[in-house]
């Protein structure tokens, strides 16, 4: 039921971006500029709106989003539980799964950090 749930709101957010990047689309350039202000995405000047603007509200991005949006549903965690079994990215690029750095009986720490 929540995958359902999830299915409609993305794909009525979609249809609604999209149907307004053609009948505005300075508008909505404008609007998709302050969210990629937001994650910093425009701050490299190799990386132009023209490479990324456009994406927004695609056949591509509707999947992408509910891809992530579904999984998100997994990677609950609750006291006395099991911990989830996320995907993760190595420093080398490789996907790996929490668990998989799971050593014997030693517990696992995870340090969540942030650089400003």
């Amino acid at each position: 039921l929540q995958k359902i749930l999830i299915l409609l709101q993305v794909t009525l957010s979609v249809v609604v971006g999209k149907t307004l990047m053609i009948l505005f689309p300075n508008a909505m350039k404008r609007y998709i500029l302050k969210m990629g202000e937001k994650s910093r995405m425009n701050q490299n000047p190799k990386f132009s709106y023209e490479n990324w603007g456009p994406t927004f509200f695609s056949f591509k991005y509707l999947l992408f989003v509910l891809k992530v949006k579904w999984k998100r549903l997994e990677d609950e965690a609750f006291e006395g539980h099991p911990a989830p079994n996320t995907p993760v990215v190595t420093l080398g690029g490789e996907v790996r799964h929490l668990l998989d750095f799971m050593e014997d009986n030693r517990p696992l720490i995870l340090n969540f950090g942030s650089c400003t």
